[in-house]
């Protein structure tokens, strides 16, 4: 049976080289790190995860915690931690909490606090100080991502500034009556998401001196069935139709797009439609979209774990980092059908 030391024989380094370049602890040069991964490639070596667990304390495990999975941001979020892991040498872990509402307690008093997974990423989802100490008396290394925790190293974006930056879009292009397809304020999701893109959609419209017209606030699910109903209800009667839409998210406004559609009406010479998110499907349906990278927020929040599972300087701070956004304009928005007739 290979072991650890024929490895190192092979590679020509010792037997704590090769533990610290296929356990990823420790610093080892590139170029030697690629020699013991040839030569234990070349063998047939693999790190016996039990060994490597009674040696380090750790399981090489990384717990994710979810919502829920039918949506393309979260399975985008894990589809990036998932490739990063990997490259660190870590399994993942899913826990999904869309099913009752003892789901998440279960998951916070009793599977997170065993020890098998050695950190916690929480996605969108607004921690209580009790679920975070918890985690934090264990030892275990936290990130969240959607938005502030206190007490806990955190990712988000700027929902209110995406969705001012996807109306103050329209609004360059001469749109006045500019609708917005959002979440439901009275269903408020973590971190108050539904609340803080209206805010944006809102405060992009005064800054402009624009009438903010709450009858062309039409909430939604963030499903593609769901924009493509409130869609309908927003478009079916001519004298409120607004000339242009913002949608809170890029499922939505394919949605909405398809409701166009079948209302007779053309995208973008009747009607301009912005989403967010940069969904992969945006590109095929031509959708202008404010881009949020969800797998780039899974990989930066594995960094951000490795680095403390590492070893904490114990100097920083949790902090909640600001991610970038970014504007992606393709077919679906253009000048209001007037105002191109009239310069022709």
């Amino acid at each position: 049976m290979v072991g650890i030391d024929d490895v190192a024989r092979l590679a020509g380094v010792s037997t704590a080289t090769v533990s610290r370049a296929l356990s990823g602890r420790g610093h080892v040069a590139a170029a030697t790190r690629a020699k013991v991964e040839a030569a234990a490639s070349e063998l047939g070596y693999v790190v016996s995860a039990s060994a490597s667990s009674l040696a380090t304390g750790r399981m090489r495990n990384i717990g994710v915690v979810v919502p829920f999975l039918k949506s393309w941001f979260y399975t985008s979020v894990l589809e990036g931690a998932q490739r990063r892991l990997m490259q660190h040498g870590y399994d993942l872990t899913l826990y999904n909490l869309s099913g009752d509402a003892n789901e998440r307690e279960t998951v916070f008093d009793t599977f997170l606090l065993r020890q098998r997974v050695d950190a916690v990423i929480a996605v969108s989802l607004e921690l209580s100080a009790v679920e975070v100490d918890s985690l934090h008396a264990l030892g275990k290394p936290l990130v969240g991502v959607g938005g502030p925790i206190p007490g806990v190293t955190t990712l988000s974006i700027d929902d209110v500034g995406v969705t001012r930056l996807a109306t103050e879009h329209l609004l360059s292009l001469g749109h006045t009556v500019i609708g917005h397809i959002g979440g439901d304020v009275d269903a408020e999701m973590s971190f108050h998401m539904p609340s803080n893109r209206r805010q944006g959609w809102e405060a992009a419209l005064r800054h402009a001196g624009v009438e903010v017209r709450p009858e062309l606030y039409f909430p939604a699910v963030f499903t593609l069935e769901s924009g493509y109903a409130a869609a309908k209800q927003m478009l079916g009667d001519p004298r409120l139709r607004p000339t242009a839409i913002v949608v809170a998210s890029d499922e939505m406004a394919i949605g909405a797009m398809l409701a166009a559609r079948d209302m007779g009406l053309d995208v973008p010479r009747d009607l301009s439609i912005v989403g967010i998110d940069d969904h992969e499907l945006a590109p095929f349906f031509g959708l202008t979209t404010v881009a949020q990278h969800p797998e780039q927020q899974g990989e930066r929040a594995v960094e951000l774990l490795m680095r403390e599972l590492e070893g904490p300087s114990g100097d920083d701070e949790p902090q909640n980092l600001q991610l970038p956004f970014d504007l992606v304009v393709r077919s679906s928005t253009a000048r209001p059908r007037g105002e191109r007739d009239a310069n022709g």
